[in-house]
């Protein structure tokens, strides 16, 4: 794998651009937290359309293009140093054909942020522009405001990535005994399978370690998810995998278990809800980074942050 371009960290007084590539903005949410944003000593601009709504589909923060539209002025601003979306949701998808990638290629690479529904951006900024990113909670999310511990390890992740280095949680665990190195891969179950076949779909690489998450699905449909995923070869060069948070998927013994019968024939080290996700006091995972997991250990551990 080529090695990606990591962006700047973040310093006082720099610009980042707040967009909306997916679902719409809930209003108080995202005044809370752009407030927030600013408490870190950040100028926020938002994008022209982050409070739309499409007219017909009210599950869209507006019309395609106009997403598509702000996702790139804000990546080709010379003035912004930090892409930031807003939420997930559903949306990101429709835009990815929209997007100047030419443009924002010549750009430079860009502090990127964002989870859920984003996975998708991820995996094509990663693919298109070879540039880090991070997978991390959203302003506009309950997981987010009000969530002290999200704010703080996104915050060390932008300005010290050197201080956010080991991921874990209390409760992190191991499926499947083992250590290894590769880069980081993943992100969102529903959105990695949704990608598939697609002309710009992007396989891990060999020696990747995966990430995986999701919300909301019953067992039943992660079984699908991860069958599907195995069956298309997603996991062939897979090295090691990461899994976090299984927010409202069913019992989490029932999940574990799933976990362990669909990927445990693997043979990779698996280590078991390391933080990551939709839940509370979500941790900041870069994309893109060399990192060692230590599935007996519970742990992930950056050995290049995403930011420089």
């Amino acid at each position: 794998m080529t090695e990606r371009r990591r962006p700047a960290r973040l310093r006082t007084g720099d610009r980042v651009a707040v967009v909306a590539p997916a679902g719409p903005v809930p209003e108080q949410l995202l005044a809370d937290g752009v407030a927030v944003l600013e408490s870190w000593g950040l100028r926020v601009s938002l994008g022209e359309h982050p409070r739309a709504r499409h007219p017909e589909f009210g599950y869209l923060a507006g019309a395609d293009a106009d997403r598509a539209a702000d996702l790139r002025r804000a990546w080709c601003d010379p003035g912004v140093a930090a892409v930031v979306c807003a939420r997930g949701g559903y949306g990101c998808l429709r835009i990815v054909e929209s997007l100047d990638w030419d443009a924002m290629a010549a750009a430079g690479p860009k502090v990127f942020v964002g989870s859920s529904d984003v996975t998708v951006l991820h995996e094509i900024i990663g693919a298109r522009l070879g540039v880090a990113t991070l997978f991390a909670p959203m302003p506009a999310t309950t997981n987010f405001v009000g969530d002290e511990g999200s704010q703080q390890h996104l915050r060390r992740t932008l300005f010290t990535p050197g201080d956010a280095r080991v991921l874990t949680r209390p409760g992190a665990g191991c499926l499947v005994a083992g250590r290894v190195r590769g880069t980081t891969v993943g992100g969102n179950a529903s959105l990695l399978v949704s990608t598939l076949g697609a002309p710009d779909a992007v396989a891990p690489p060999a020696g990747s370690i995966a990430l995986l998450e999701d919300v909301a699905e019953d067992v039943y449909r992660l079984d699908r998810i991860l069958t599907q995923l195995l069956r298309a070869g997603w996991f062939d060069g897979v090295a090691g995998i990461a899994l976090g948070s299984w927010t409202e998927c069913g019992e989490p013994d029932r999940v574990r278990a799933l976990m362990l019968d669909r990927l445990g024939g693997l043979g990779v080290p698996i280590a078991w809800e390391l933080g990551f996700g939709h839940r509370a006091n979500q941790l900041t995972v870069p994309l893109g980074v060399p990192a060692e997991l230590n599935a007996d250990a519970g742990t992930l551990t950056v050995l290049e942050p995403a930011l420089v």
